[in-house]
């Protein structure tokens, strides 16, 4: 099929009519008619942007659609939520936005790809220039296709990857086709092998992912927080460059490998004062000190590893862990935040979740500390290294999945109860800073489980979520201390 011709300004004023409409209000070409018959048609409103708003045909030709003054560009529409704890908890001066999903890209092809190369692959070829349509996805749970109407859509723009990211993006794509180019000169039927495509090589890939499993054909996609990067970036959120690119994570560990040789041992005294943080007014360490201790160390000046474009883009997530010398749990790691309309949405699937998505994609750097006794400050803690750990399949699923389930069932059939907790006496539990009785709820624990569900609050009389009519404060993801310290175990420091 022809590319649609089209100027870069015809464009910008066809697309700048239709920010701030809805989808329905801007389906001039009754696109939405197709979904009486069919609620679950998905794509829809790529097709009205498309169809009525661009007004061209259905296309699914693996080019990109557009020719824009003579450049060959791929058009993406593109679902943006706004994530509640940022948009609850902070005033900005932007409306802070993420993706909705990974960005499927183009059709992972076996029999292809390895006669490719990266700047004539197709995968290029569509990223090479975007034009991406963001529309709200103002829902927290999956609506049916008709809904989508109701979306506005809230921006454009045209994309051109960075030197930097497009050396990412190769390396990316080198990376499955060199794996699939292994398996075929390794076995005698490589396709009985193709299912470890996407399960073996995630924990290597920064922007990209291939989903889903063999033999369903596999797609490449950008992961949600490449995206969500973009897309913040769009809409104004300021992100720190670093000095050094790091292209590949064997890159990125090289230098937290160098890292590790230079401040290996000393303790968080030592480390605040290298790095210039300030102690809190009581004098010991601030909350969050060992991110800023990476941050530093990489030469940011923000505190937060996600306000680093890199790191925010590719995903990683930092968390600290403080091992006794003996290398024994110390305490529990806290995960994701649970919006709970989503996880108990009766419509979607664990593997289109919020929470497998977010163990999925994402890597945890950890930051490895001793303590030199039980009763030692935190200042005193010794930095050991950094251990960089992704949740294998076989985790989310076995372990992850069935609190995801258990979470369901409880809230979905009125299920979850509050009990009141009892000391040894068979009597109520004070809270002494609330001077409220101390009650907990049946969700998942530790006792019973690996991953858990556990809230976080500082005043018991104050809890802002409300569950099926009990109080509770915003709950969060858990895995047990020494189920983490199991797993980096296996793990060498880098």
């Amino acid at each position: 099929m022809a590319l649609h011709k089209f100027t870069r300004k015809e464009l910008d004023t066809i697309l700048s009519n239709a920010v701030g409409k809805t989808l329905g209000e801007s389906d001039v070409n009754n696109v939405f008619a197709k979904t009486i018959n069919s609620p679950k048609i998905t794509g829809i409103a790529g097709n009205v942007v498309e169809q009525s708003i661009l007004g061209y045909p259905p296309d699914s030709d693996k080019k990109p659609d557009l020719l824009v003054d003579g450049i060959e560009t791929e058009l993406k529409t593109t679902g943006i939520r706004r994530p509640k704890k940022n948009n609850r908890t902070k005033k900005t001066a932007n409306i802070i936005y993420e993706a909705k999903e990974p960005m499927s890209i183009t059709a992972v092809t076996p029999e292809e790809i390895t006669d490719e190369e990266f700047e004539t692959s197709s995968f290029w070829h569509k990223l090479e220039h975007l034009l991406l349509v963001y529309y709200h996805y103002d829902s927290p749970e999956i609506v049916p296709a008709a809904e989508y109407a109701k979306f506005f859509i809230e921006g454009y723009h045209f994309h051109e990857f960075s030197d930097e990211d497009k050396e990412i993006l190769k390396n990316d794509w080198l990376i499955v086709r060199d794996f699939i180019q292994h398996l075929k000169d390794t076995y005698e039927d490589p396709t009985a092998e193709y299912h470890r495509i996407s399960s073996e090589l995630r924990k290597s890939l920064m922007f990209i992912d291939t989903a889903p499993k063999w033999p369903n054909r596999p797609r490449f996609r950008l992961k949600r927080a490449t995206v969500s990067t973009l897309v913040q970036k769009h809409f104004g959120v300021k992100l720190e460059k670093l000095d050094d690119i790091y292209s590949t994570f064997k890159e990125l560990d090289d230098e937290l490998h160098n890292l590790t040789q230079k401040y290996k041992n000393k303790t968080v005294g030592e480390l605040m004062k290298e790095f210039d943080i300030l102690p809190t007014k009581s004098g010991s360490a601030p909350k969050s000190i060992a991110e800023q201790i990476i941050v530093k160390m990489f030469g940011g000046t923000v505190k937060k590893l996600s306000k680093i474009e890199l790191f925010s883009k590719i995903g990683i997530v930092p968390k600290s862990i403080v091992q006794t010398t003996e290398g024994l749990r110390t305490e529990d790691v806290k995960f994701c935040q649970i919006d709970f309309e989503e996880w108990t949405d009766k419509n979607i699937q664990f593997d289109k979740s919020f929470v497998y998505n977010y163990f999925h994609e994402k890597q945890f750097l950890f930051i490895v500390f001793e303590e030199p006794s039980l009763k030692a400050p935190l200042l005193d803690n010794k930095f050991l290294g950094f251990k960089r750990l992704s949740i294998d399949d076989a985790i989310i699923e076995k372990e992850i999945k069935p609190v995801w389930e258990q979470v369901r069932y409880l809230i979905n059939n009125n299920e979850l109860k509050e009990t009141i907790d009892l000391d040894k006496n068979n009597k109520p539990i004070i809270n002494k800073r609330s001077n409220t009785v101390k009650k907990t709820t049946n969700f998942p624990k530790s006792t019973d489980n690996k991953f858990f569900i556990r809230g976080t609050g500082g005043d018991a009389s104050r809890k802002p979520l409300v569950i099926n009519g009990i109080s509770m404060y915003y709950q969060q993801l858990w895995l047990r201390g020494d189920e983490v310290v199991s797993m980096l175990k296996n793990i060498d420091f880098i």
